[in-house]
This record gives structure tokens, C-alpha cells and sequence, in this order.
């Protein structure tokens, strides 16, 4: 599959696709759309034509210093030799490098930006970038160091480095670490690469290293939404509760679409279940202090983990929403400066603006990072009601399997998934509010876009193995009441669910386990989509 740059219809599964790898281990690729090479083309003819003389008018970056020498003017001999040193001051980042699929996300997503025609870079830098990213040449770029104000100039600085063949830039290619200039020697391309005039500012101004960790993070938080649903209409039949708080009639009474979306959901993942009945709750289960034949008493309505989820989860969903709408439009925005504008009469013109800021890109991963952090918060405290007897009706302690004592039970997963919430509760403090100026007060106000990007991806990676862990633990304390309660069949979708996660991970029925390797095992299961898809096969595509 071949993604087609425009400038304008890129979307966010396009990038995952460009980013990632496959089932089968391989990238999509990555080329301009013809008329977009065009328009670059034409745009970039005219610039070399008529401004790259030492008597054209000022421009910032395309002859003029950068930051507080926006008054100075670089000579035209001079102009290679400025592009070089506009990348090496620049390149001040720090940290462990960017995992593979943010490197790859920002090569594709600055290339597109290019493609809308509004930064003037040369056609040769826009393909060589693309070039590049198809070869799998992915430049080393550290994590730290960007404010998000004229853009994310560092880790840009260090890509474009990278892509220039500068002797100090390294990339990794075929798994190993490498100076770039061999890794592109090897790739079967020239490692001399010279800049032409505002190529270096294009490269390097605008925030894609944001961009690009606000896209995988997007797309990674979508996925998660219809398994949470499925965890806790499993941890429900778990624990036999109640399912009249997710009426219509309660729901159309507070009409937040999100919130209706959930209770559809759960009410037909749930269609059929008999587990969540008065009888199938006057089985005393095995921790229960009941008596064998007395009646469990009236339930009446569940804690708030579980009645409250269309409220909790519905929230969440509408966040992502909006998030996706504002990565949508950034994906397809001119964010470096100036900005290039065909000024009608057969020529162009240089328009200095301020779409590098990363604002747009902090505070919608600050509010996904909220909106994600509080889905993994009321899943962690469902799956901590399934080991504690005195909360989940009587399911076994631990949802142990095997002799007591010698054996723990799941007691220690849980500890682990609460780790992810403390650590979860800190990452979601705002960024978008914190601001320090830089570069003698020119840059007087910044978004912190990249901070901002990097916690909350790290958050929807936290919240995506609590959710795989409740599915987890879930699976198993039904697996471990079946003989009791098997005649009180589960929700067709629970069922399906059930078939999908024990067709990977067999129940623990024979004590303790290296659990790491079934949270994992959870984990990937979440990640490939395989337990939605078991459901959706059986009920129909969820909301």
C-alpha cells in the first residue's frame, strides 16, 4: 500500500500505517501525489527565480537571521553555509531517542506538510525525506529538548541532520545504530546533500515531533474505548450485578451523546446474560459468608465503578473525538515561517505568521491524557473489587486457582495495574499551562507541546494494559465460578469475548503462573484487536 501525500487528506490511520508495521512485518509507503510534487515544484521555481538575489526584501529565514537577527541579512554566498548552521544550532536535544514509530510519523508527517504548499522547500528535500522513510532510514532524535514554540526545533534538527548526512547525526538502519552517512551509504544513496535557501527552516519549524506522538496516541486511545466496554461487562457477569442503570429511559434523561453510546454498547455486548439475575446471585460463591440456600439479599444498584461507567466512559469517548478532530486538522496544516501565498498576479508572496505554536497540539494531549488516565482509574478499581471477596460477592481470594497459601492468586497484578494509576495521576497535570520564555524573551510564550505528547502517550500505553489486565482477571474469575454458575449462561458478546481471550491465555487453574507473560500476552491481544473483533462478530459492529 502506497499513502499519497496531498497536504490535505492525510488521516490518522494513514500515519499508523506508514509508522508500523503490518502482520506481515512491513511499512506502507510514502510518496508525494503528482500534482502535489507540481505545485512545490512551481512554487520553489519562482522563489529561486526571483528572490535569491542580495537586493530582494527582507524574509525571514529565507535571507535573514533567525530569532533576534530577523534583521540581518544573509548573503547569498553565504546561503549553504547558513543552512548548515541554522541545523547545528539547533540541534540541542537530549534524552533516550524517539521510538521507531514517532521518527517515522514525523519524517511522513513534516513531508506532508510540505505537500500543501505553503513552505517553499525544494521538491529534492520533500522526496529525499520520503525517500528516506521508505528505505526504513530512520534518523536518531532525542526525546528532550523542545518547547513547542517555533515548533519542535530540536528533535527536527537532529532528524534534518540526519537526512542531510552530517557527520555527527546518527541512524538506525536494519536494527543497527549507525553515523548517518553510512547507514545512507548503505541504503544505496548519496549522503552529500545540500540545502537550499529557507530548507533547513522548512525542516526544522513547526510542531511535528508533537504532531506525530498526538496521532500514534490518538489512534492507540480509539483502540482501547470498545475493550474497556468489554472489560466491564465481564467484570459485571464477574460479580452478577445489575444492569438497570443502563436503561435508555435513564439515558435519555441526561442526553450526552458518549454516555448513551456506552449504555447501547454494554446493554447488547450483555444481550442475553442470565449471570446478572437475582437467581444466578443466590449462588453462594466460594468466599461467600452465606449459608448454602439462603437468598442473597436485593442488589438494587452496583458501586459506582460499575453503574457509573456510561457516565465515565462516555466522557472519555467524546474527548478523543474532539482530540482526533484537532490532530485531523494539524495533519494537514502549514505549521513552519513564513508561509508561501500564490498572491494572485503570477507571483508569490513571504508571510511571516505564527502556526509553528504547539498550543493546539498541548492542550488536546493534555485533555486526552486527562480523559484516558480516568478510563484506566474506574477499570483499575473494577478489577480490584474481583480479588477481594468482600467486594465481588464471594468470587475466590486473589481469584486464586490451586492450595492456598502455597499459592497467591492475582493479588500482585492488581498492585501492579494501581502503580500504573499513581504513575498515570502525575502524567496528567497539565503542560499546555506551564510556559517559560526562551531565546532573550523572543520566544515569550510556548505550549510545552512535546512534553505534553510524550506523557500522554505514555498514559494510553499505562491505560491499555489495565484494561487488558481487567480483561484478564475478569476472564479468570469467571473461569473459576463456571461450575457453579454455568447454568446462568453469560451475554452473547461476553461469551464471544471469553472464547477470544482463552483461545490465547488458559485459565490459571493450576495456581500460580509467571504472570508477566499472561499481562503481556492481555496486552497484545488488546493491541491486535482480536477480543472486539470475537464480539463484533458475534453481536454486530459496537458503537
Amino acid at each position: 500500500m502506497t499513502v499519497k501525500l496531498d497536504g490535505a487528506t492525510l488521516g490518522i490511520q494513514d500515519v499508523v500505517r506508514v509508522a508500523r508495521r503490518d502482520a506481515q512485518g512491513a511499512f506502507a509507503q510514502a510518496a508525494l501525489a503528482p500534482e502535489a510534487r507540481e505545485r512545490i515544484a512551481a512554487t520553489r521555481d519562482y522563489i529561486d527565480r526571483t528572490w535569491m538575489h542580495d537586493d530582494a526584501p527582507l524574509m525571514y529565514a529565507f535571507n535573514t537571521g533567525v530569532g533576534l537577527f530577523k534583521d540581518q541579512r544573509v548573503l547569498i554566498a553565504d546561503m549553504a553555509a547558513y543552512q548548515r548552521k541554522t541545523v547545528y544550532a539547533h540541534a540541542t536535544g537530549v534524552g533516550e531517542p524517539f521510538a521507531e514509530d514517532v521518527t517515522r510519523a514525523m519524517m511522513l508527517l513534516r513531508a506532508n506538510a510540505f505537500a500543501s504548499n505553503y513552505s517553499g522547500p525544494r521538491v529534492e528535500l520533500v522526496e529525499r525525506l520520503l525517500a528516506f522513510l521508505n528505505a526504513g532510514l530512520h534518523p536518531v532524535i532525542p526525546q528532550k529538548g523542545s518547547v513547542g514554540a517555533s515548533g519542535d526545533l530540536a528533535p527536527l534538527a537532529h532528524m534534518a541532520g540526519a537526512v542531510c548526512g552530517f557527520e555527527e547525526a546518527e541512524m538506525i538502519y536494519r536494527g543497527r545504530v549507525m553515523p548517518a552517512r553510512e547507514a545512507i551509504r548503505m541504503a544505496g544513496f548519496d549522503p552529500d546533500f545540500e540545502l537550499g535557501a529557507k530548507d533547513a527552516s522548512a525542516l526544522i519549524n513547526g510542531s511535528t515531533t508533537s504532531l506525530a506522538l498526538a496521532a500514534l496516541a490518538t489512534h492507540d486511545a480509539r483502540r482501547i474505548l470498545k475493550h474497556a466496554d468489554i472489560a466491564m461487562c465481564l467484570s459485571l457477569e464477574a460479580m452478577r450485578g445489575e444492569l438497570a442503570a443502563f436503561d435508555p429511559r435513564v439515558h435519555r434523561a441526561r442526553p450526552h451523546p458518549g454516555q448513551a453510546r456506552v449504555a447501547r454498547n454494554l446493554l447488547r455486548i450483555l444481550d442475553g446474560t442470565k449471570r446478572c439475575s437475582q437467581a444466578a446471585r443466590d449462588i453462594v460463591f466460594p468466599d461467600e459468608p452465606r449459608q448454602p440456600g439462603q437468598p442473597a439479599s436485593p442488589r438494587v444498584q452496583d458501586v459506582y465503578s460499575l453503574r457509573c461507567t456510561p457516565q465515565v466512559h462516555g466522557p472519555v469517548i467524546e474527548a478523543v473525538e474532539y482530540v482526533e478532530r484537532i490532530v485531523g486538522t494539524e495533519m494537514n496544516s502549514a505549521t513552519d515561517n513564513p508561509l508561501i501565498f500564490d498572491d494572485g498576479q503570477g507571483g508569490y508572496v513571504s508571510i511571516s505568521g505564527g502556526h509553528f505554536h504547539g498550543q493546539y497540539m498541548a492542550q488536546a494531549m493534555d485533555f486526552l491524557a486527562i480523559a484516558m488516565a480516568d478510563l484506566g482509574t474506574i477499570s483499575e478499581r473494577r478489577l480490584a473489587r474481583l480479588i477481594d471477596p468482600t467486594m465481588s460477592y464471594g468470587l475466590p481470594r486473589n481469584l486464586l486457582a490451586g492450595k492456598r497459601g502455597l499459592n497467591t492468586g492475582f493479588a500482585t497484578v492488581q498492585c501492579s495495574l494501581s502503580a500504573l494509576v499513581m504513575e498515570n495521576r502525575g502524567l496528567a497535570t497539565p503542560g499546555s499551562v506551564d510556559s517559560i520564555p526562551g531565546k532573550s524573551n523572543a520566544e515569550d510564550h510556548i505550549s510545552n507541546s512535546t512534553w505534553c505528547g510524550r506523557k500522554a502517550r505514555t498514559i494510553v500505553e499505562n491505560v491499555e494494559q489495565i484494561v487488558a489486565g481487567e480483561l484478564l482477571m475478569a476472564a479468570q474469575a469467571l473461569t473459576l465460578v463456571e461450575p457453579l454458575a454455568g447454568d446462568y449462561p453469560l451475554g452473547r458478546g461476553s461469551r464471544a469475548a471469553m472464547e477470544a481471550i482463552r483461545a490465547v491465555i488458559p485459565p490459571a487453574l493450576e495456581g500460580d503462573r509467571w504472570y508477566a507473560t499472561e499481562m503481556r500476552q492481555a496486552l497484545e491481544l488488546v493491541r491486535s484487536g482480536a477480543v472486539v473483533e470475537a464480539v463484533e462478530s458475534a453481536i454486530g459492529e459496537l458503537e
